[in-house]
């Protein structure tokens, strides 16, 4: 390929990505042809919290993960799979690789409730929500549950016909410095304070040994622990991953209020208790822009409140597919 092809195809594909965020999406999207989207996704999601109190952020992280799917440079732009599209949702099939095999996304879960959701809405609303905008409907609602904050879910998004394995496997990443990860937002047009209160939802949910044990034995080959972690802290999670241990036990991302939606993940990072070192790094680097933004956001559930709404809405509007573009779902696992 000619480096005039490069230059082309890269600038069509930043065009795809950052032109996406000017689509029309609407709160009121199905006021007239789907008026109860949201009570039908709550009563699902109340009901599968009963059985599964980790459901909220398992919901979360895929609306996260689906939208940031990155490009991948190639001149086969017909097949690229970029930004919320409900693509993640994809399994395999001919001509589909599924994200869901990605690295980031072998550990990810609450599928089966997306497809309970997408039932539930075929049955009141047929062939209207499409599963891109359930993603980020229970989104919402997840972290409303939780008693986080509420916010106006733009929705109008249509669901893509491909998947994107190879871009899934650019997303951000627990072990990745706070400037290879800036850059990864920085990349779909979004910037340090959507960075941290995005990060802010890690105040729920769990996460593997594997995610964060290296800082516990031997931190960038050190032989030692991070030193950004507290010292008592350290020793609890040893307690729980112990060296050479089973990589999949889980521990409380936060272990203050494991389940609740608050701002305590902040004041950890204040203490040195992030448990991730992506989480760390916001305030643990120096001289970084988000420190501040974690200190405010520490001092001030409020103000993380009032960030948050605004930086998921941000996050839900990249590249989503509108008009005649992509399609509505029947099932969220294959394309119709």
């Amino acid at each position: 390929m000619s480096s005039l092809q490069h230059l082309i195809t890269a600038g069509l594909l930043l065009a795809l990505v950052l032109g996406g965020s000017n689509a029309q999406l609407s709160a009121t999207f199905y006021a007239s042809s789907c008026a109860n989207v949201s009570s039908v996704v709550r009563g699902v999601l109340e009901q599968a919290q009963s059985s599964d109190v980790r459901i909220g952020a398992k919901l979360i992280r895929l609306h996260f993960h689906d939208c940031f799917v990155n490009v991948i440079l190639s001149l086969s732009l017909a097949t690229a799979s970029v930004g919320c599209d409900g693509s993640l949702l994809l399994d395999n099939a001919n001509g589909i690789e599924s994200e869901k095999d990605a690295v980031p996304n072998v550990s990810a879960a609450g599928f089966e409730v997306v497809d309970d959701i997408k039932t539930a809405l075929e049955n009141v609303c047929p062939g209207i929500v499409s599963c891109a905008d359930i993603l980020a409907i229970a989104a919402q609602v997840s972290v409303s549950l939780a008693g986080g904050p509420s916010w106006d879910v733009l929705m109008g998004r249509r669901d893509g016909t491909t998947a994107n394995r190879a871009g899934a496997n650019n997303l951000p990443s627990p072990f990745a410095t706070l400037e290879v990860n800036l850059k990864k937002f920085t990349d779909l047009g979004l910037d340090s304070t959507d960075l941290v209160a995005l990060s802010g939802a890690h105040t729920f949910g769990r996460a593997r040994c594997i995610t964060f044990s290296p800082r516990l034995y031997n931190f960038s080959g050190t032989g030692n622990p991070d030193p950004t972690l507290d010292t008592t802290y350290l020793e609890t999670l040893r307690q729980t991953c112990p060296d050479g241990g089973n990589g999949n036990t889980i521990t409380n991302l936060d272990p203050s209020t494991p389940d609740g939606f608050d701002n305590n993940y902040f004041t950890n990072l204040q203490n040195n208790r992030g448990l991730l070192q992506s989480d760390q790094h916001l305030f643990s680097t120096s001289g970084a822009d988000t420190v501040a933004i974690v200190n405010s956001f520490g001092n001030s559930q409020s103000a993380f409140f009032d960030s948050f709404g605004p930086s998921m809405i941000n996050m839900g509007n990249i590249s989503p597919l509108t008009g005649n573009n992509g399609e509505i779902r029947s099932d969220c696992k294959k394309v119709n």
